[in-house]
């Protein structure tokens, strides 16, 4: 079975390599899968002013003016349609992030996916081989260039994680049930290969496993060479490549579990698969120290020289909470994964890690990611409980960029309707918070002491407080490198943000980020014919109404200007006849 799992990615059977550099990279097994559910291919002359002020509305000379075909302006297709359907008010801000699998791999099912709002498609690369991973990337990518979505792939690195073989299915363990844990490679009834080979010697008698974060637990009866007989004490399903966690006396056991690198030889080569197939995103998992991320990003860079890939820190363990905010800062964003992280941690501090990390996260300007158990119970039901509601509401509140869907699109029976769930509860609780003002204020740090960077921040800053106050309809930002973009989504407008930008991989890393609605444009070196060819296109397809008022920024160079000319304009969107 091709299983994509309910929590932090199962790991595949290949053992845990301790390499940390791709040069003595080398993989034991290649990760197995029985195909059942596989990827299949697609069937094949008056215009407003441009004041300099921040408080003027009016009217100036014209520019002359191509009016463009509306195919000059690309955004994506449900993008398009929520903002004819419903207006600027309504847009949803919360990103969505949707784990493929078996129960949402094929072309059909990742279209639907997109339909329902899924703006970033995750490859959990525990499970399945590298053609399997290739068919669905170039799926997404076929969908993005033929129905005009704009999704972003993210792949997620299998990690140092202790977990379960594939067990070729689910499986029940009942309460007294006596179950073999070993390192030998065993199709035995009620016996579990463990993917770590020092797992045997690190525990003793006494001592109890944790599967999936205790879903399910185990106390060990016997040591017998290779092998750990245990009985279940919590019964519970058994998931394939489920995590693995060893407590004595109440006290994780790390021994040299702890040891084990955070980028295996495995991993080497899936990030390589990554690179040449252009993934967005790259996550990596069980990170311990900021070093590793600073490696990665420096062997992506020599790779992949014509377009940059993200780097998000997976914050899942004990030693990443140790170094939280270096890790985070070196990273281009992080995710909360709760699953794993309640498995290390004790439950009842899950909650307020969240908070911090999506609070720092926001104050150091990158985007988090909120995953695991959201919507655990839809695995299997048709609709969510009460408290998986609340849940999610609380990490909207938080004004988390993304949520996650984990198990529930990869092997779950209702991955559309989860993702239905996700989307009507996100977009709910952001209408609520910004119409009673809930939303919580956080207090933004200054980022940094360049007279430049100091300014684009100062310029965001500014224009978020003034659309929120003259109750504008949109932020437009104009930007080459995304970083403008992503300083007004950390201030958290409380209207949208169009964010323009000629470049397509910086296109669609922006969609990660809260509030932001990409969009890809040719752009000219004079800002007001920019101005005005988006004013035209944004009119001719019916996404903006004449009289609507945008707050603009730009990072742009000026024409016949050395340095890089910032300004807040306040603009009122012409009639489509004036721009004739």
């Amino acid at each position: 079975m091709v299983s994509a799992t309910s929590r932090k990615g199962r790991s595949g059977s290949g053992r845990a390599q301790a390499v940390e550099s791709p040069s003595a990279a080398v993989v034991d097994d290649a990760p197995t899968v029985v195909a059942e559910p596989q990827p299949e291919p697609l069937a094949p002359n008056q215009t407003n002013e441009a004041t300099e002020s921040s408080s003027a509305i009016g009217n100036g000379p014209a520019v002359p003016l191509d009016i463009y075909p509306s195919s000059g302006l690309e955004v994506d297709t449900m993008a398009e349609a929520d903002l004819k359907e419903n207006g600027f008010r309504s847009t949803r801000r919360t990103k969505l992030i949707c784990t493929i699998g078996p129960s949402s791999c094929s072309a059909e099912q990742l279209e639907n996916l997109a339909i329902g709002g899924m703006n970033v498609a995750r490859l959990n690369m525990c499970h399945g081989t590298h053609e399997w991973h290739r068919q669905v990337i170039r799926n997404v990518k076929k969908l993005n260039k033929e129905k005009g979505f704009s999704m972003a792939v993210m792949m997620d690195t299998e990690g140092s994680e202790v977990h379960m073989g594939d067990l070729g299915g689910p499986g029940k363990a009942e309460d007294g049930d006596m179950w073999t844990f070993t390192v030998r490679n065993s199709k035995a009834d009620k016996t579990i290969q463990v993917n770590y080979d020092g797992f045997v010697d690190d525990v003793m008698v006494g001592d109890e496993i944790v599967v999936d974060g205790g879903m399910v637990r185990f106390m060990i009866e016997e040591r017998n060479g290779p092998d750990v007989v245990a009985r279940c004490i919590d019964p519970g399903l058994l998931l394939p490549r489920a995590n693995l966690t060893f407590w004595r006396q109440g006290n994780l056991i790390r021994e040299r579990n702890s040891m084990l690198p955070t980028i295996s030889s495995k991993d080497w080569l899936d990030i390589d698969f990554g690179i040449a197939e252009g993934v967005d995103f790259i996550a990596v998992s069980f990170v311990k120290t900021p070093d590793v991320l600073k490696h990665l990003r420096s062997y992506i860079e020599s790779r992949a020289r014509d377009r940059k890939i993200n780097v998000i820190a997976k914050i899942e363990s004990r030693d990443s909470l140790k170094n939280l905010e270096d890790i985070i800062t070196v990273s281009d964003g992080a995710m909360v994964a709760r699953g794993d992280l309640g498995a290390q941690v004790p439950l009842e501090q899950v909650p307020s890690i969240q908070k911090d990390v999506v609070h720092l996260c926001r104050s150091l300007n990158k985007p988090v990611i909120v995953a695991s158990q959201l919507l655990e119970s839809m695995i299997e039901y048709p609709t969510p409980t009460r408290a998986e509601v609340a849940d999610i509401s609380e990490a909207v509140r938080q004004r988390a960029d993304a949520l996650m869907l984990s198990g529930e699109s990869a092997v779950g029976r209702y991955p559309e309707k989860a993702l239905g769930v996700l989307r009507t509860v996100s977009q709910r609780i952001e209408r609520w918070c910004r119409e009673e003002k809930h939303h919580e204020t956080l207090r933004l740090p200054e980022l940094s002491t360049i007279l430049n960077e100091r300014i684009s921040e100062q310029i965001c800053n500014s224009a978020a407080q003034m659309a929120n106050r003259l109750e504008a309809d949109a932020i437009f930002v104009y930007t080459r490198r995304g970083k403008m973009a992503s300083l007004l989504s950390r201030n958290r407008p409380d209207c949208p943000i169009f964010a323009f930008t000629d470049n397509p991989s910086i296109r669609q890393r922006l969609n990660l980020y809260w509030g932001l609605i990409p969009f890809r444009l040719s752009f000219s070196e004079d800002m007001e014919i920019n101005l005005q060819r988006t004013f035209a296109l944004l009119l001719k397809r019916g996404m903006m109404k004449s009289g609507e008022v945008v707050i603009v920024v730009s990072d742009i160079t000026q024409v016949n200007e050395a340095d890089l000319r910032q300004s807040i304009q306040i603009r009122k969107l012409p009639s489509l006849e004036s721009l004739s």
